[in-house]
């Protein structure tokens, strides 16, 4: 039988008691008032745009978040890019040399490289031939030190989502923290599970500015989670973590959602003529399902095309050496334009 989650189990005890950094911003909150003389934060005081510290708590982007997401600004985090938040689990939840994670390759390779610069064991659990979670062999896993079970839905590089059913069936029986990574759900047909958020105290969703949102260089990862969650990983993230020229420039992006949109659609339509070409490429022997801004092919020979294609000016990722995915290219969705000479190169490469 399932005990009942207690998130207080799971905090290591050296954060329990962690009293966390106070910066002048976090003391005096209402850093833009401009008729106030701030001498406070040790700052240059000559203007230049960014010569004052920026907002610790990134309150205007939670707020435009918020609204977009219809989730409360007590239940988002942001984070130097997904891996700062993903560090941050980590480091709250796992203790050095006793604990451990579960992770499904094929997936996104930085949960193994966090687990071992924190000191934590990773207990690979291979999804299926279809790129799905076996739910069986993955509770096997578990003992009284599995802290966190990661779920990248959907899934990179498979490109495929989890079913609802299995995901489900983790969040109900890991007494761990599941954490699902959906940096690519705005190109998926399936609902975020930020629906489901309140229904799971176990549940974490990581999110990203870098995919549909197109921000990519300026490193922006969110997390959502409970209230509680949120307020301990608040506790030891750095006091500026996301700088004045990231929040400036998501603050942008998040304000024109119709444009993120319109971009998001234009992806999906250009997926959906590449799929159909690729069906006629010879050396493509496997289309895998797609619900991501890229798609994974197998090929005669992942190696030799991917280094053909180099030679003609078109650079995709071989991910012949990840688990179930001998002699695959994964093939980032372009413009129209580079599509179509991906098209021709991949074309010409099979004669």
């Amino acid at each position: 039988m399932k005990t009942k989650f207690n998130l207080e189990n799971l905090i290591r005890e050296n954060i329990k008691s962690l009293k966390p950094y106070s910066s002048a911003r976090d003391e005096y909150k209402d850093a833009t008032t401009s008729e106030m003389i701030f001498l406070d934060a040790n700052e240059n005081p000559f203007e230049n745009g960014v010569n004052r510290y920026p907002d610790p708590q990134q309150g205007s982007v939670k707020e435009l978040l918020s609204k977009i997401k219809n989730i409360a600004t007590e239940n988002i985090l942001l984070g130097n890019g997904s891996d700062e938040v993903l560090d941050l689990i980590f480091r709250a939840f796992c203790e050095p040399n006793q604990d451990n994670i579960i992770t499904l390759p094929p997936t996104y390779g930085m949960y193994a490289v966090l687990a071992n610069i924190n000191a934590i064991e990773n207990r690979a659990v291979l999804l299926t031939e279809e790129f799905q979670p076996k739910v069986g062999p993955i509770l096997e896993e578990v003992d009284k030190n599995s802290k966190i079970l990661f779920l990248c839905s959907p899934n990179n590089p498979s490109g495929n989502s989890f079913t609802e059913e299995i995901i489900e069936n983790l969040l109900t029986k890991f007494n761990g923290l599941v954490v699902i990574d959906e940096a690519y759900i705005d190109f998926s047909k399936q609902i975020s599970w930020l629906e489901k958020l309140a229904q799971f105290p176990n549940l974490i969703i990581t999110q990203t500015l870098s995919k549909a949102y197109g921000l990519a260089g300026i490193r922006l990862g969110v997390c959502y989670a409970s209230e509680e969650i949120i307020k301990i990983l608040n506790r030891i993230k750095p006091p500026y973590n996301v700088n004045a020229l990231t929040q400036q420039k998501a603050i942008e992006r998040l304000s024109k959602i119709a444009v993120v949109e319109n971009e998001v659609s234009e992806i999906i339509q250009q997926r959906t003529l590449v799929l159909k070409a690729l069906k006629a490429i010879s050396c493509v022997q496997l289309i895998y399902p797609t619900d991501c801004n890229f798609v994974l092919v197998q090929v005669d020979n992942a190696t030799m095309r991917y280094e053909q294609l180099t030679r003609k000016g078109i650079v995709v990722r071989n991910r012949t050496t990840q688990a179930l995915c001998e002699n695959s290219l994964r093939l980032t969705i372009g413009t129209a334009l580079e599509n179509q000479q991906l098209i021709k190169a991949l074309t010409e490469i099979s004669l």
